[in-house]
């Protein structure tokens, strides 16, 4: 992989160390900042299943990082696809479901990342 691909994949993965923070950690603080179409009575309600989803974007991080410390490069490449592909659906998903601006957040980085790690930039 080339160095465009490392920082893109490094950019990604430092996305989701912050949402699993927000998630597992500032839920009920700044969370209710970020997340504004949520009702903030709804915030206490859904502590464990916001670290539950932080949980999982803590290992969407930890995949991505771990691409990046693999040395054989075709075995980097794949494994950093994957997890920009699991990034990617999950933002879409996100966007059509929770938020229009997970769009941009999560999914369209991974693409651009899934984009360099194709092409060896």
């Amino acid at each position: 992989m080339g160095i465009i691909s490392k920082i893109i994949i490094g950019f990604v993965a430092v996305i989701h160390m912050y949402i699993m923070w927000l998630e597992m950690f500032g839920w009920m603080t700044r969370a209710r900042k970020v997340f504004r179409k949520l009702p903030p009575d709804m915030f206490e309600k859904t502590k464990s299943m916001a670290g539950n989803q932080g949980l999982y974007n803590g290992f969407l991080a930890a995949g991505l990082i771990w691409s990046l410390l693999i040395t054989n490069t075709d075995w980097s490449a794949n494994v950093a696809m994957f997890f920009l592909g699991c990034v990617f659906v999950a933002g879409v998903y996100g966007a059509v479901t929770v938020q229009k601006t997970i769009l941009y957040v999560q999914a369209v980085p991974a693409l651009l990342g899934l984009i360099v790690v194709y092409f060896k930039l």
